[in-house]
């Protein structure tokens, strides 16, 4: 009784169910906001505002508050009554104070609280069931009939006039009961079947976790590495500038030295010249010839004096403008240290990669510093050698690399057939599998007719990525058996990675067709 008439309190007035998000209006009554929001909409049309409870009249539309302790509260009996808030049926009977019911009744197809199911109780012998408003599911649709039986047959519910008389006359049925029991058995039996599934992808998901977890471990390690990284950078940056302000300073001041210092001396020389003048001067303006002719100490500037001025004046000259070389030289070096400094950071080998003009085909052209190479269209004179490629038309590097972690840069004239890669250099050098697409030896990407395609006898594949760059880099981890490729656009685009186990030293490769051409960046 406590119960029903706690809920009397805790319905709203408009909707008669429990408050949903309750508001008050200033006279103090509560309502569901939407509700009250439908009928202050209503009312708006009419031209006058007031409250559904005590009409209590606002001159305009009334706020409303929102009444927090109201709402806990409805939440609190809520939790408490959880029948009643899941299904929301309530006693057919009781119409003034809507009740929650108990139980359904098949036969006379109404709920009702625990009073009237007491009442109920004593009168009939009826089946009840859990509340419920969906009648037509308990019942037969052809005879209107309790359903009692299971037709395993049909897989269908069943009453008694259709077990007997109906469609399924003559079928092995089962009592509901029995039949879900059954099931249930069944569906026990395929819950355990379905649990090693669950903790496979239970343990996938833990995997899944752990490597989302390690990513992100290995990718904030790699900031603070990446952030130390340009600290240092920074700082020999500063040493740079300083090492390079200190050259210009240094060429500053023993330039400027020397022109000073010739600049004083050339100021004593015009000193004694103004002497020497003022008195030559004095003596044109002397009349009386005998003192003129017996002046002993009377100089005239030689024209010695005058080449050794004009000596020192082309000293100078010759070194007077700053040597640009000598501070680019410092630029250079400076740079050249830090470049070192981050890659050995990072770990990561730059190789002087040289071509082996013996390993090129006939119609294969390697440049005089041995970076670039180019295919020919006419068979130039060249001598014979073993290790010369005979069908496809490649070159091999000079030197292998058979340990560390490598990184090199290439670029493609964008015409013709060209492929990238590294080789064994066991390679044969005659037949099909002496080309990188046939060859077991090596590993390649290839670039023609505007696709990118990865070769290697186990795996021959065209990318999904086109070449928007002439420009490629190579990286190649021999340890872990990692090959990459990478092209140099912004941003850098990964291409394709080769992983497998390298037993021999890797020498680059190259082949080139129809007017292609590749160089080896430095």
């Amino acid at each position: 009784m406590a119960s029903a008439e706690l809920r009397d309190e805790l319905n709203c007035s408009i909707c008669l169910s429990l408050y949903t998000d309750p508001v008050s209006l200033r006279c103090g009554h509560n309502f569901c906001r939407s509700c009250i929001v439908s009928v202050l909409d209503a009312q708006e049309a009419a031209g006058g505002y007031s409250c559904p409870d005590c009409r209590a009249e606002y001159p305009e539309r009334p706020a409303l508050e929102k009444n927090r302790k109201l709402r806990n509260i409805v939440e609190r009996f809520s939790s408490t009554q959880p029948d009643m808030e899941e299904t929301r049926i309530f006693c057919t009977y009781c119409t003034k104070s809507p009740k929650p019911a108990v139980r359904t009744c098949l036969q006379c197809e109404t709920s009702m609280c625990e009073k009237h199911l007491a009442a109920h109780n004593k009168s009939v012998n009826h089946n009840l069931i859990e509340p419920t408003v969906s009648f037509k599911v308990q019942k037969c649709s052809t005879h209107n009939e309790i359903l009692k039986y299971y037709c395993p047959k049909d897989a269908t519910c069943i009453c008694v006039s259709c077990c007997l008389a109906g469609d399924h006359k003559g079928h092995d049925v089962e009592l509901l009961d029995v039949a879900s029991d059954k099931k249930k058995e069944k569906l026990k039996q395929y819950l355990t079947d379905l649990n090693p599934q669950k903790t496979v992808i239970q343990t996938r998901v833990q995997n899944l976790q752990d490597r989302k977890k390690n990513i992100q471990e290995k990718a904030s390690d790699k900031r603070k590495n990446i952030s130390k990284i340009f600290m240092d950078i920074k700082k020999q940056l500063e040493m740079a500038e300083k090492k390079a302000l200190s050259e210009v300073s240094r060429q500053e001041e023993k330039i400027v030295s020397q022109i000073s210092r010739l600049i004083k001396k050339l100021e004593i020389q015009e000193d004694e010249l103004s002497r020497k003048m003022r008195h030559v001067e004095e003596m044109c303006r002397v009349t009386d010839p005998i003192r003129l002719l017996q002046e002993s100490d009377i100089t005239v500037c030689s024209h010695g004096g005058d080449e050794d001025t004009g000596g020192d004046d082309e000293e100078v000259s010759s070194e007077e403008d700053l040597d640009e070389v000598l501070i680019s030289l410092t630029l250079h070096r400076s740079m050249r240290d830090i470049v070192t400094n981050v890659t050995s950071e990072l770990g990561v080998h730059v190789p002087d990669i040289l071509l082996d003009v013996d390993t090129a085909h006939e119609y294969v052209k390697v440049s005089e510093d041995l970076k670039t190479v180019t295919y020919l269209e006419e068979k130039p004179e060249r001598p014979e050698s073993p290790g010369r490629f005979l069908v496809s038309t490649q070159v091999l590097s000079r030197c292998g690399l058979s340990s560390g972690r490598h990184y090199w840069e290439v670029k493609w004239n964008q015409i013709g057939v060209c492929g990238i890669g590294l080789s064994y250099p066991s390679i044969e050098r005659e037949g099909e599998q002496s080309g990188i697409i046939y060859s077991d030896k090596s590993w390649c990407l290839g670039m023609y007719d505007g696709i990118y395609k990865v070769y290697n006898t186990s795996l021959r594949l065209a990318l999904s990525v086109k070449p928007t760059c002439p420009t490629l880099g190579v990286f190649l981890d021999y340890e872990a058996g990692r090959l990459s490729f990478y092209e140099l656009c912004d941003p850098i685009r990964h291409l394709h990675t080769f992983t497998t186990s390298f037993t021999e030293p890797l020498h680059v490769i190259f082949c080139v067709y129809k007017g292609a051409s590749v160089t080896i960046r430095s």
